[in-house]
């Protein structure tokens, strides 16, 4: 791991120190997002589940439903029956904030000018298909809520990965990085301040040896 190239300086230390100190509470506010994330995550992954089962199984009985009223009616009927649809819906997409994720919700109006969602007379039709367009009528809530919750699943994993690969930075790249500088800094202040230790020994030495000379010499002249 590269260290941060700096001037080995107390002030220096300082401010990487500071740095350090900024990146381990940073580490930690975006752990603790991630893994409240991984929560949200996994139980709208849950709900999606779930949804798209029953989904899947009711669409089944859908599917059956317009198989047995293509067989006991022909085709043209069927699409004249179809063709023009008497329902409006509106959809409206509004945003709730997820731990700093704008996830969609979806708020949609059904205008039925049908009477029952019904776009067609019950003289000629065949009762699977009154079955068939009910269940589907009574599917459209429950698609639209499971398209929301795919997209929430899909957004949320989404600022997952950022923010995964946010802690990964700090905790594999820059918190390391600003330790071994400190490290390096601290190493170099300490063998600076054992030189100046070692310079003063020597010149305390040297002042003495001056010092017993100029005595002995003042006593030479004593004499």
């Amino acid at each position: 791991m590269a260290e941060i190239r700096v001037n080995p300086t107390r002030m220096e230390m300082k401010r990487i120190n500071a740095r350090l100190s900024t990146a381990r509470r940073g580490h930690k506010l975006l752990k603790d997002k991630q893994d409240e994330l991984m929560k949200l995550f996994l139980e709208v992954v849950r709900q999606n589940k779930a949804l798209r089962e029953d989904i899947e199984k009711r669409i089944m009985t859908v599917h059956n439903s317009f198989t047995l009223a293509s067989a006991v009616s022909s085709p043209k009927m069927l699409e004249e029956a179809l063709m023009v649809p008497k329902s409006e819906c509106t959809l409206d997409v509004q945003y709730k904030n997820m731990m700093s994720v704008n996830v969609p919700v979806y708020k949609f109006d059904i205008t039925d000018s049908a009477g029952g969602g019904y776009n067609y007379g019950f003289a000629f039709t065949p009762g699977e298909l009154d079955e068939a367009v009910g269940e589907l009528t009574a599917l459209l809530p429950d698609m639209i809520k499971l398209a929301e919750t795919e997209k929430t699943a899909q957004m949320l994993a989404e600022e997952i990965e950022k923010t995964r690969r946010r802690v990964n930075a700090l905790e594999y790249i820059m918190i390391p990085q600003y330790e071994k500088t400190i490290k390096t800094i601290k190493m170099k202040l300490d063998e600076v301040e054992r030189g100046n230790t070692t310079r003063l020994m020597k010149v305390k030495d040297l002042m003495l040896e001056a010092q017993i000379k100029q005595k002995r010499k003042n006593d030479q002249l004593d004499d």
